[in-house]
């Protein structure tokens, strides 16, 4: 069986959804890196600045651009490309966006999942298929002990909510129409993947911790702290990312046993608050300042979230490689010296972390 995610990837089909996002534009350019034909299906990028532009994203992989709630349009591209691997990344990510338009994110959360599901369905060929959820699927008590993939599905805000919505769509999926137990008759191996809250070079999204920073110390302004106190299973977008691939590679091998749910996040004592990460990236900036000012009538978000990944330690021989501290630097140092050549600080980055699984 293959022993690295080149030997898995190199010259197999993978349609990627959401490709043109913060985390699809880094799938991308390593799918594209470890040989793969990549098609991807998303929306066009909101800004020239985004990082699938940055990246020369349309150079590395087919794109299409289209919605992921047009199922016909999905199921035509999908059954025409007939791929060997699916990732689904295509989502309303944001919990604030999430407030204010609802619908439209149960839409694409929960209908647009299904529509990737339903397509599978219709392939003839055999194909590993990882639907990204969230770590917000759980229905968070807020309690010290870490989330594990037997945890109640729950989500108080629309974002969070849709997403464990969209994993009982995957579930049902599975049990009723891809069933491990006849995997022979259908060929169609399906996982969730729920990772922590990602950080990288290149996301710009509005409302979401690390971008905020970003933009405040590029600007030379003091950063607004929402949530000081609050905990998040903090990990760099690469770490998730390689165990999406690695459990991909592991369907391969087994598409039984893996057809399941699991979690990649930091390991549970490496442990930080929004305030720690602040004070973490100006440390790594080298200069800058925070606010915390009182915020009036403020949607509510989860103070405390953990995830528990022995599953994935214990099945898929995955681990986190950095921990917060060390996604901080990575970061802070992409938006300090990798902005002016996105392609090639993120491509140097991605090399020094896989090592000899591409280079």
């Amino acid at each position: 069986m293959p022993s690295t995610l080149k030997e898995t990837f190199a010259g197999k089909r993978v349609f990627l959804t959401g490709h043109t996002g913060f985390k699809g534009a880094w799938m991308t350019l390593i799918l594209n890196k470890l040989g793969a034909q990549v098609k991807g299906y998303a929306l066009e990028p909101k800004n020239n600045f985004d990082l699938y532009n940055q990246l020369e994203g349309n150079s590395l992989c087919d794109s299409v651009i289209a919605d992921i709630r047009d199922r016909q349009k999905l199921k035509d591209v999908i059954l025409e490309f007939q791929p060997d691997f699916v990732f689904h990344f295509a989502a309303q990510a944001l919990v604030l966006d999430s407030y204010k338009e609802p619908v439209e994110t149960y839409e694409t959360n929960v209908m647009g999942t299904i529509h990737v599901l339903d397509a599978l369905r219709s392939l003839n060929q055999p194909c590993y298929s990882v639907i990204i959820t969230t770590d917000k699927v759980y229905e968070n008590m807020e309690v010290l002990t870490p989330y594990p993939e037997t945890a109640r599905f729950g989500g108080y805000d629309p974002y969070s909510n849709s997403k464990a919505c969209a994993e009982l769509a995957i579930s049902a999926y599975r049990n009723s129409f891809l069933n491990p137990k006849n995997y022979k008759e259908h060929l169609q191996s399906v996982s969730a993947a729920r990772s922590g809250n990602v950080i990288g070079g290149g996301d710009w999204s509005e409302n979401r911790l690390v971008p905020d920073i970003a933009r405040a110390l590029i600007e030379n302004k003091p950063i607004t702290i929402r949530n000081p106190e609050a905990i998040r299973p903090w990990q760099h977008v690469l770490d998730p990312l390689n165990g999406y691939l690695t459990l991909a590679q592991k369907m391969v091998e087994d598409p039984v046993a893996q057809a399941t749910g699991y979690n990649f996040g930091p390991e549970p004592k490496d442990e930080q608050t929004v305030i720690d990460m602040v004070r973490l990236a100006i440390d790594y900036w080298g200069a800058g300042s925070y606010e915390t000012p009182t915020i009036q009538d403020k949607p509510h978000e989860a103070g405390l979230l953990k995830l528990a990944i022995d599953k994935a330690k214990s099945e898929l021989s995955w681990k986190p490689r950095f921990d917060s501290s060390k996604a901080v630097e990575w970061t802070m140092d992409w938006y300090k010296n990798g902005r002016a050549n996105a392609l090639d600080f993120t491509s140097k980055q991605i090399d020094i972390f896989f090592s000899d699984e591409i280079i």
